[in-house]
Protein backbone atom coordinates (compact mmCIF):
# COMPACT_ATOMS: atom_id res chain seq x y z
CA UNK A 1 0.00 0.00 0.00
CA UNK A 2 1.36 3.53 -1.10
CA UNK A 3 1.57 6.78 1.20
CA UNK A 4 1.72 9.93 0.83
CA UNK A 5 4.28 12.82 2.31
CA UNK A 6 1.46 13.16 5.60
CA UNK A 7 1.94 9.38 5.95
CA UNK A 8 -1.69 8.96 4.74
CA UNK A 9 -2.61 6.29 2.09
CA UNK A 10 -2.64 7.36 -1.31
CA UNK A 11 -6.10 5.96 -2.31
CA UNK A 12 -7.65 8.59 0.15
CA UNK A 13 -6.24 11.58 -1.88
CA UNK A 14 -7.66 9.76 -4.89
CA UNK A 15 -10.97 9.29 -3.59
CA UNK A 16 -11.21 12.84 -2.37
CA UNK A 17 -10.33 13.95 -6.13
CA UNK A 18 -12.92 11.97 -6.93
CA UNK A 19 -15.66 12.88 -4.91
CA UNK A 20 -14.98 15.91 -6.03
CA UNK A 21 -15.39 15.77 -9.74
CA UNK A 22 -18.15 13.74 -9.50
CA UNK A 23 -19.78 16.94 -7.49
CA UNK A 24 -18.53 19.49 -9.76
CA UNK A 25 -18.54 18.07 -13.35
CA UNK A 26 -21.48 15.40 -12.61
CA UNK A 27 -21.50 11.85 -12.83
CA UNK A 28 -20.53 12.10 -16.88
CA UNK A 29 -17.23 13.39 -16.01
CA UNK A 30 -16.48 10.02 -14.67
CA UNK A 31 -15.94 6.51 -17.06
CA UNK A 32 -17.61 3.69 -15.49
CA UNK A 33 -14.80 1.57 -13.67
CA UNK A 34 -14.68 5.45 -11.23
CA UNK A 35 -18.25 4.73 -11.03
CA UNK A 36 -17.83 1.42 -9.70
CA UNK A 37 -14.95 2.97 -7.70
CA UNK A 38 -17.10 5.28 -5.68
CA UNK A 39 -20.22 2.68 -5.13
CA UNK A 40 -17.14 0.50 -3.74
CA UNK A 41 -15.76 3.00 -1.14
CA UNK A 42 -17.83 2.04 1.99
CA UNK A 43 -17.48 -1.27 1.25
CA UNK A 44 -13.78 -0.88 1.01
CA UNK A 45 -12.78 1.50 3.36
CA UNK A 46 -9.20 0.52 3.65
CA UNK A 47 -8.57 -0.42 0.57
CA UNK A 48 -7.97 1.35 -3.13
CA UNK A 49 -10.78 0.39 -5.02
CA UNK A 50 -10.17 1.20 -8.38
CA UNK A 51 -7.79 -2.22 -9.37
CA UNK A 52 -11.77 -4.04 -7.99
CA UNK A 53 -13.55 -1.69 -10.37
CA UNK A 54 -11.00 -2.66 -13.16
CA UNK A 55 -11.19 -6.21 -12.61
CA UNK A 56 -15.12 -6.20 -12.99
CA UNK A 57 -15.39 -4.17 -16.09
CA UNK A 58 -13.19 -6.58 -17.50
CA UNK A 59 -14.71 -9.65 -16.61
CA UNK A 60 -17.96 -8.26 -17.25
CA UNK A 61 -17.82 -5.72 -19.81
CA UNK A 62 -20.12 -2.62 -18.98
CA UNK A 63 -21.20 -0.73 -15.74
CA UNK A 64 -24.65 -2.32 -16.57
CA UNK A 65 -23.66 -5.94 -16.72
CA UNK A 66 -21.83 -5.45 -13.61
CA UNK A 67 -24.77 -4.18 -11.73
CA UNK A 68 -26.99 -6.80 -13.25
CA UNK A 69 -24.28 -9.72 -12.86
CA UNK A 70 -25.89 -12.45 -10.50
CA UNK A 71 -24.72 -12.30 -6.84
CA UNK A 72 -22.50 -15.70 -7.86
CA UNK A 73 -20.73 -14.40 -10.52
CA UNK A 74 -19.27 -11.38 -8.41
CA UNK A 75 -18.50 -13.39 -6.02
CA UNK A 76 -16.03 -14.64 -8.01
CA UNK A 77 -14.50 -11.75 -8.21
CA UNK A 78 -11.31 -11.93 -6.05
CA UNK A 79 -11.37 -10.05 -3.10
CA UNK A 80 -14.86 -8.56 -3.78
CA UNK A 81 -16.93 -10.02 -0.72
CA UNK A 82 -20.70 -9.86 0.46
CA UNK A 83 -20.28 -6.22 1.32
CA UNK A 84 -19.23 -5.31 -2.15
CA UNK A 85 -21.80 -7.12 -3.75
CA UNK A 86 -24.54 -5.58 -1.42
CA UNK A 87 -23.32 -2.59 -2.67
CA UNK A 88 -23.47 -3.26 -6.45
CA UNK A 89 -27.27 -4.83 -5.83
CA UNK A 90 -28.48 -1.65 -3.99
CA UNK A 91 -27.83 0.14 -7.01
CA UNK A 92 -29.07 -1.97 -9.26
CA UNK A 93 -32.52 -1.81 -6.46
CA UNK A 94 -32.08 1.83 -6.55
CA UNK A 95 -32.16 2.32 -10.08
CA UNK A 96 -35.31 -0.08 -10.83
CA UNK A 97 -37.27 1.84 -7.95
CA UNK A 98 -37.01 4.99 -9.55
CA UNK A 99 -37.60 3.47 -13.13
CA UNK A 100 -40.30 1.96 -12.09
CA UNK A 101 -41.85 4.58 -10.21
CA UNK A 102 -41.86 6.84 -13.44
CA UNK A 103 -43.75 4.02 -15.15
CA UNK A 104 -46.68 3.63 -12.37
CA UNK A 105 -47.19 7.48 -12.44
CA UNK A 106 -48.42 8.22 -15.78
CA UNK A 107 -50.54 6.33 -18.43
CA UNK A 108 -48.26 3.54 -20.03
CA UNK A 109 -49.38 4.79 -23.72
CA UNK A 110 -48.28 8.35 -22.86
CA UNK A 111 -44.68 6.73 -21.51
CA UNK A 112 -43.94 4.01 -23.54
CA UNK A 113 -40.44 4.20 -23.50
CA UNK A 114 -39.73 4.77 -20.12
CA UNK A 115 -41.73 1.50 -20.05
CA UNK A 116 -39.21 -0.32 -22.42
CA UNK A 117 -36.60 1.13 -20.41
CA UNK A 118 -37.63 -0.18 -16.99
CA UNK A 119 -38.60 -3.95 -18.70
CA UNK A 120 -35.13 -4.35 -20.09
CA UNK A 121 -33.48 -3.04 -16.88
CA UNK A 122 -35.70 -5.46 -15.04
CA UNK A 123 -35.54 -8.61 -16.65
CA UNK A 124 -33.11 -8.00 -20.10
CA UNK A 125 -30.15 -9.56 -17.73
CA UNK A 126 -31.66 -12.15 -16.29
CA UNK A 127 -29.98 -15.43 -16.93
CA UNK A 128 -33.35 -17.45 -16.49
CA UNK A 129 -36.56 -16.20 -18.55
CA UNK A 130 -39.33 -14.43 -16.70
CA UNK A 131 -42.87 -13.73 -17.51
CA UNK A 132 -43.94 -10.44 -16.05
CA UNK A 133 -47.43 -8.79 -16.24
CA UNK A 134 -48.40 -5.48 -16.25
CA UNK A 135 -52.08 -4.81 -15.24
CA UNK A 136 -53.82 -1.42 -16.30
CA UNK A 137 -56.98 0.09 -15.43
CA UNK A 138 -59.24 2.24 -17.45
CA UNK A 139 -57.21 5.19 -17.78
CA UNK A 140 -54.08 2.74 -18.75
CA UNK A 141 -52.18 3.17 -15.46
CA UNK A 142 -50.69 0.55 -13.91
CA UNK A 143 -52.47 -1.02 -10.93
CA UNK A 144 -50.10 -4.23 -10.80
CA UNK A 145 -46.31 -4.93 -11.78
CA UNK A 146 -46.35 -8.88 -11.36
CA UNK A 147 -43.76 -11.51 -12.47
CA UNK A 148 -46.35 -14.69 -12.78
CA UNK A 149 -43.83 -17.35 -14.00
CA UNK A 150 -39.79 -17.91 -13.82
CA UNK A 151 -38.82 -20.94 -15.33
CA UNK A 152 -35.25 -22.32 -17.25
CA UNK A 153 -33.12 -20.99 -19.28
CA UNK A 154 -35.27 -21.16 -22.24
CA UNK A 155 -38.39 -21.84 -21.35
CA UNK A 156 -41.19 -20.56 -18.86
CA UNK A 157 -44.36 -22.19 -18.41
CA UNK A 158 -47.07 -19.98 -18.63
CA UNK A 159 -50.75 -20.85 -18.07
CA UNK A 160 -53.13 -18.97 -19.55
CA UNK A 161 -56.29 -19.55 -17.17
CA UNK A 162 -53.73 -17.93 -14.47
CA UNK A 163 -53.02 -14.92 -16.57
CA UNK A 164 -56.73 -13.84 -17.31
CA UNK A 165 -57.97 -15.40 -13.40
CA UNK A 166 -55.25 -12.81 -12.12
CA UNK A 167 -56.39 -9.66 -14.16
CA UNK A 168 -60.11 -10.20 -12.80
CA UNK A 169 -59.15 -10.02 -9.45
CA UNK A 170 -57.54 -6.91 -9.92
CA UNK A 171 -60.42 -5.54 -12.14
CA UNK A 172 -58.24 -4.91 -14.87
CA UNK A 173 -59.14 -3.83 -18.01
CA UNK A 174 -55.63 -3.99 -20.12
CA UNK A 175 -52.71 -5.72 -19.77
CA UNK A 176 -48.73 -5.61 -21.55
CA UNK A 177 -47.06 -9.05 -21.29
CA UNK A 178 -43.11 -8.80 -21.04
CA UNK A 179 -40.86 -11.58 -20.92
CA UNK A 180 -36.82 -11.58 -21.20
CA UNK A 181 -34.61 -14.30 -23.67
CA UNK A 182 -31.68 -14.93 -21.63
CA UNK A 183 -29.82 -15.94 -25.24
CA UNK A 184 -30.05 -12.06 -25.64
CA UNK A 185 -31.97 -12.31 -28.98
CA UNK A 186 -35.41 -10.86 -28.67
CA UNK A 187 -36.94 -12.81 -31.72
CA UNK A 188 -40.21 -14.50 -30.87
CA UNK A 189 -40.32 -17.36 -30.98
CA UNK A 190 -43.23 -20.05 -32.23
CA UNK A 191 -43.97 -20.71 -28.92
CA UNK A 192 -44.08 -17.20 -27.82
CA UNK A 193 -46.12 -16.11 -30.48
CA UNK A 194 -48.89 -18.90 -29.86
CA UNK A 195 -48.88 -18.16 -26.12
CA UNK A 196 -49.78 -14.72 -26.69
CA UNK A 197 -52.81 -15.62 -29.46
CA UNK A 198 -53.71 -17.88 -26.39
CA UNK A 199 -54.04 -15.57 -23.73
CA UNK A 200 -55.07 -12.33 -26.09
CA UNK A 201 -58.34 -14.43 -27.37
CA UNK A 202 -59.36 -15.42 -23.93
CA UNK A 203 -58.91 -12.32 -22.58
CA UNK A 204 -60.81 -10.94 -25.39
CA UNK A 205 -63.89 -12.80 -24.67
CA UNK A 206 -63.64 -11.03 -21.22
CA UNK A 207 -63.09 -7.60 -22.04
CA UNK A 208 -59.81 -7.01 -21.52
CA UNK A 209 -57.19 -5.85 -23.96
CA UNK A 210 -53.94 -6.77 -23.96
CA UNK A 211 -52.08 -3.84 -25.94
CA UNK A 212 -48.32 -5.23 -26.69
CA UNK A 213 -46.50 -8.72 -25.64
CA UNK A 214 -42.66 -7.34 -25.46
CA UNK A 215 -39.50 -9.56 -25.39
CA UNK A 216 -36.35 -8.12 -23.76
CA UNK A 217 -33.02 -8.47 -24.16
CA UNK A 218 -29.19 -7.91 -24.14
CA UNK A 219 -29.72 -6.88 -27.93
CA UNK A 220 -32.75 -4.53 -27.37
CA UNK A 221 -36.68 -5.63 -27.71
CA UNK A 222 -39.20 -6.69 -29.91
CA UNK A 223 -42.75 -5.40 -30.17
CA UNK A 224 -45.57 -7.56 -31.09
CA UNK A 225 -47.71 -5.14 -31.71
CA UNK A 226 -45.27 -3.02 -34.20
CA UNK A 227 -44.36 -6.81 -35.44
CA UNK A 228 -48.14 -6.92 -36.38
CA UNK A 229 -48.34 -10.42 -34.13
CA UNK A 230 -51.03 -8.82 -32.09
Amino acid sequence: MGFDDAGKPHYLGHRQRLRQRFREAGPDALPDYELLEMILFRAKARQDTKPLAKALMARFGSFAEVINAPEELLAEIPGLGDAAITEIKLVRAAALRVMRAEVLNRPVLNSWSQLLDYCRAAMGFEAKEQFRILFLDKRNQVIADEVQQTGTVDHTPVYVREVVKRALELSATAMVLVHNHPSGDPTPSRADIEMTKQIDQAAKNLGILVHDHIIVGRQGHASFKGLGLI
